[in-house]
């Protein structure tokens, strides 16, 4: 099974079961047994064509005689495929990719002349190729739903909407920290250059390295001796901007699967204190403490724990609370594409869960502690609307200032949006509320 054939089936799987690109690809990469080049084709191709259904439809209708929403699923998924290798990547042979999506039809279809259709539409593709007319809308050009735009563009400072649009089509970066506590970042990147990875330090990042040629990360050997850990410079910052002590302190993570925020924690505090991370689902707890065994990080505790649930023990017991909660996502659309399409009105009454969640984990910290608040959208009725009704209902916490790297504006606030496209992350939301003493 090749590269194009994974891909078809991680689409398929993924518009049928609603699954996460990124969770069916690494399961079905594994189990065709792709090499690292026809692995990264697949990743590439099924990424890729997530990415711009919108477009790839706006250029499928103009060479379909028929209308496209006759198309059976799975020849659609077929077509993007093949004018995904055909319009955007500049490696593949117009040959390669008509032929390769033909032999597609003939497995998956049952209909004996969806091969002959799916031929002429790429052929007809390549004929025609810079004759089509070409998106004007926001909508067609970066596949972006209009109600995702007009959201977007409410909640986004002037002149940052387009630059986000283009940067969640963009291929993310592979990102990883490196785990101090067992080498330093030059040894490990020597380590990784040494296995034919090619390796950056990140601009702004300390500890962190951009990889690209890696295959499965999971097979490699300095990822099973625990050497790093994969995680997006945004989520590192939340972290570095609680300034975490590095003895002694006892920290909460309510919302912590699948564990990279604690793994950050408890590399920043020396591997030691004591770090409780929760989550409300059995198997993701499993996650983090894998992710800790793994990694050496002995002062982490994975707990099953519903964050919007008071437990007294831990009443003022918390040195500083970590409350990265449950959001639209609608930051990391690069990594999760299919979240642009999700049904906006189901995100409408996340603030109300989200502020009873912070609502309670206020509750943990000691007096003169630290509450992190933070969400991975750019949204601000989840970011700076619930921490301004927080602060209206407890006026035993205030804002700080946020200790950012210095490719950040000085920051006065207290909170920092990071909008894709901007600094290379994720979107993302930061707080630091500190309770009076």
């Amino acid at each position: 099974m090749g590269a194009r054939e994974t891909a078809l089936n991680a689409l398929i799987a993924c518009r049928r079961d609603g699954a996460w690109p990124n969770g069916v690809l690494k399961t079905a990469i594994r189990r065709d047994r792709l090499d690292s080049r026809e692995a990264a084709l697949a990743t590439r191709l099924t990424y890729g064509v997530s990415q711009n259904r919108g477009k790839l439809d706006f250029y499928l209708s103009q060479l379909l005689t028929g209308k496209l929403k006759d198309l059976h699923p799975v020849v659609r998924d077929i077509l993007h495929l093949g004018l995904y290798q055909l319009y955007e990547l500049d490696k593949i042979p117009d040959s390669a990719a008509v032929n390769e999506s033909v032999a597609l039809a003939k497995k998956y279809c049952r209909n004996p002349k969806a091969a002959s259709l799916v031929n002429g539409v790429l052929r007809n593709a390549v004929r025609t190729r810079g004759e089509l007319k070409e998106p004007t809308s926001y909508a067609d050009r970066y596949s972006h739903p209009d109600p995702l735009i007009s959201l977007l563009k409410a909640n986004l400072p002037k002149g940052t909407l387009e630059p986000m649009l283009a940067a969640d089509n963009a291929a993310p970066d592979t990102v990883v920290q490196v785990n101090t506590l067992r080498i330093t970042t030059s040894a490990l990147a020597e380590k990784l250059e040494g296995l034919g990875i090619s390796v950056r330090l990140h601009d702004w990042m300390p500890d962190c390295l951009i990889l690209s040629g890696t295959g499965d990360l999971e097979r490699l050997e300095p990822f099973r001796e625990g050497l790093f850990y994969v995680q997006d410079p945004a989520a590192k910052l939340s972290v570095l901007c609680a300034q975490l002590p590095s003895e002694g302190a006892r920290v909460l993570d309510c919302c912590a699967a699948p564990g990279g925020k604690s793994f950050a924690a408890s590399i920043a505090m020396g591997g030691k204190g004591e770090i409780t991370a929760c989550d409300i689902h059995p198997h993701k707890t499993g996650l983090i403490t894998a992710g800790a065994e793994r990694l050496g990080l002995t002062n982490i505790t994975a707990r099953l724990q519903d964050a919007s649930q008071f437990v007294p023990e831990w009443e003022e017991s918390m040195d500083t609370v970590i409350a990265d909660v449950p959001c639209s996502g609608l930051g990391i659309i690069r990594k999760k594409p299919d979240i642009r399409y999700k049904n906006l009105k189901e995100t409408e009454d996340l603030p109300e869960l989200q502020l009873r969640i912070l609502e309670n984990q206020a509750r943990y910290v000691k007096k003169g502690g630290l509450l992190l608040y933070s969400t991975c959208t750019v949204l601000r009725r989840e970011n700076e609307d619930v921490v301004k009704a927080f602060l209206e209902r407890h006026g035993d916490f205030f804002t700080e200032p946020l200790p950012l790297p210095g490719i950040f504006p000085k920051n006065e606030t207290g909170m920092l949006t990071l909008i894709p496209g901007q600094y290379d992350t994720d979107g993302f939301f930061i707080c630091r509320l500190r309770r009076k003493a």
